[in-house]
């Protein structure tokens, strides 16, 4: 099942809870995952549409996995294809314990580094599930859904870019650049929401063209191409940028 989380807090025992990030993570059917973590101003102010790489908390790409507990609990694995922190993205594996505390909150518990202390801790994270856009033109109830995937070792490059519904988001290493994007559907126009300035995940006029893709398709983007992995609902097409 697809899935929009927005983290609405983080806090490592004993501390308060606390949300200093923007986090949105966006899960496919096929559970190909983006999470993109940018670092909120301090004085309050909204994020920027463009941030220097260091306004940026944590992007990283891949897919996961989950299994019930016989508490009700279930158990989460999150595998790394691509990662903002390490250049080794594979040999990063994420778990914790997911309890779900209504339709739409969910408590995640565990044990992760914490970057204040550089030890690892006990955590506890707040999600908030959003509903994603669905299909109306259709008559479809199923978000549309497509995942774009790139592996080129020639150009040391890999990355990851999900749509769905009415978020798009998309996380790229090319040697020792990074490129991270989060764009949004607002009014039927696709518009870049907030990004890392230093180079595209894809070129701007692409972004919006996605939606019309299928399985197998390939895009070329420069000398990169990436491959469409999966691919559900109805295909629109949407060329409005």
């Amino acid at each position: 099942m697809a899935s929009i989380s927005v983290r609405t807090s983080i806090r490592f025992l004993p501390d308060a809870p606390s949300e200093p990030t923007s986090t949105l993570v966006l899960t496919s059917p096929g559970r190909h995952f983006v999470d993109v973590r940018f670092l909120l101003p301090p004085d309050g102010q909204p994020l920027g549409r463009c941030v220097s790489i260091h306004g940026l908390d944590w992007a990283f790409a891949g897919t996961s996995a989950s299994k019930p507990l016989r508490d009700g609990r279930s158990h989460a694995v999150w595998r790394h294809w691509v990662d903002s922190r390490h250049v080794d993205a594979k040999s990063v594996v994420d778990e914790g314990d997911m309890v779900h505390l209504s339709d739409a909150v969910t408590l995640e518990t565990g044990r992760m580094v914490n970057p204040a202390t550089g030890l690892e801790g006990d955590y506890e994270e707040v999600w908030r599930e959003l509903e994603p856009l669905t299909v109306t033109s259709s008559g479809s109830d199923s978000a549309r859904c497509v995942v774009l995937r790139l592996d080129d070792e020639a150009a040391l490059a890999k990355g990851m870019l999900v749509l769905l519904g009415q978020f798009c988001q998309g996380v790229l290493r090319v040697g020792g650049e990074l490129a991270v994007e989060r764009w949004e559907l607002v009014d039927g126009v696709w518009a870049k929401s907030v990004a890392v300035c230093s180079r595209p995940v894809l070129s701007n006029h692409m972004i919006p063209r996605i939606s019309g893709l299928s399985l197998g398709d390939t895009v070329e983007d420069g000398n990169l191409v990436w491959e469409v992995v999966e691919s559900s609902g109805k295909a629109e097409d949407d060329t409005k940028a």
